[in-house]
């Protein structure tokens, strides 16, 4: 039951973010669109240049919405959570007067470290370069 809600949840604001980033995307289009009439171009040589310089529009906004996504309440609390995992185990290395004890320190920060480490490499994606477009008519 309780998956299912999140699920919902999720569902829900995922189409949502799906729907502002293509708003945002077409809104971004349309004011280079008018950037190139203004520069004297047909209104449909400025739409079809607007288009091929901002290359495939839903691979864009598949970007964009699976960026929003590493931004969750889920990995903040993941990275707060390896943070305090660090400042405690730099603290009990510090603060510890046994060997054994500041070996425990030690191993929270190398946990916190690589739990950090994990995040950041699962939150990578890989580039791609933006289309190349040929602008000279323009200027």
């Amino acid at each position: 039951m309780r998956t299912a809600i999140t699920n919902l949840l999720t569902r829900s604001n995922r189409q949502n973010v799906q729907l502002e980033v293509a708003e945002e995307l077409q809104f971004h289009v349309d004011m280079l669109e008018g950037k190139y009439i203004q520069r004297g171009m047909s209104a449909t040589h400025a739409k079809a240049a607007a288009l091929k310089r901002f290359g495939n529009l839903d691979k864009i906004k598949k970007q964009c919405v699976d960026i929003s996504r590493r931004n969750s309440l889920g990995r903040r609390i993941l990275k707060t959570l390896t943070i305090l995992i660090g400042l405690a185990g730099l603290s009990v290395h510090i603060l510890a007067s046994d060997y054994k004890v500041t070996r425990i320190g030690t191993m929270l920060i190398m946990i916190a470290i690589f739990g950090r480490l994990l995040l950041y490499v699962r939150g990578l994606v890989a580039s791609t370069s933006p289309p190349q477009t040929n602008e000279r008519f323009l200027r």
